[in-house]
């Protein structure tokens, strides 16, 4: 994920194999693999990835100099031989120790949750602004990260610094994180368990508002509690 790395990777020799983003209309604009539910659908249209384990990723830190597509490896091979031959041995994208990279993985010990949004086709920015309102309210009891999908990274450090964002945001340039999550509408918000389960996910602007996210970080705190080892 370096920037000398990043000259010389092609993007279908570097990451997983994922289908890249195709926009269609408004805010459809995802085409989805088989990589996370089995179900497949839209993240947030409805129950049935409830309890999925997240899969692990690594982003460049939006406001930093790491320049590269997301890691979106699970393991540490790319084939399935026992021992992994050593041309194909990978780093993992949660042991990667790359400075200016934001690991999902280090946001686990809490609820947490991720935001998902894009600039090309619909208008995302109000449901970011509330979300980052929200990270302050909620800032040491639950964890929060914003994603953006796909756009220029300069138009983002603009956008977060005229909006005065502190929420961390992460820049998913390929778009293999938002494909990995099956990520087809904007606004899009995953509420996750400490540990990187899914509890759910929420999708459009009223759902992603104040109040609605403020609904959603309770019954998700009050549902993590339930979870802690000797509750009832």
């Amino acid at each position: 994920m370096t920037e000398g790395e990043d000259k010389e990777r092609r993007p279908g020799a570097t990451y997983s194999a994922l289908v890249g983003l195709v926009f269609l209309g408004v805010i459809v604009f995802a085409i989805f693999n088989a990589v996370g539910n089995e179900e497949g659908g839209v993240l947030g249209a409805g129950a049935v990835e409830r309890g999925w384990p997240l899969p692990e990723f690594a982003v460049p830190d939006a406001r930093g100099e790491l320049v590269g597509d997301a890691n979106v490896f699970q393991d540490d091979c790319e084939t399935n031989a026992n021992p992994c031959p050593p041309d194909d041995v990978r780093v993992p994208a949660c042991r990667i120790d790359e400075p200016g990279a934001i690991r999902v993985c280090d946001l686990f010990d809490r609820p947490l949750a991720i935001s998902f949004w894009f600039t090309r086709g619909g208008d995302c920015l109000p449901s970011q602004d509330a979300f980052d309102e929200v990270a302050r309210r909620y800032s040491g009891r639950v964890n929060f990260l914003s994603i953006n999908v796909r756009d220029d990274r300069d138009e983002v450090r603009r956008i977060i610094a005229e909006r005065g964002w502190e929420v961390p945001v992460g820049w998913d340039r390929d778009g293999a994180v938002s494909n990995l999550f099956r990520v087809g509408v904007c606004p899009t918000v995953a509420f996750v368990y400490p540990g990187g389960i899914l509890h759910d996910a929420r999708i459009g602007t009223e759902a992603v508002s104040v109040a609605g996210l403020e609904r959603e970080l309770d019954e998700l705190l009050a549902a993590s509690r339930e979870r802690e080892p000797g509750a009832r």
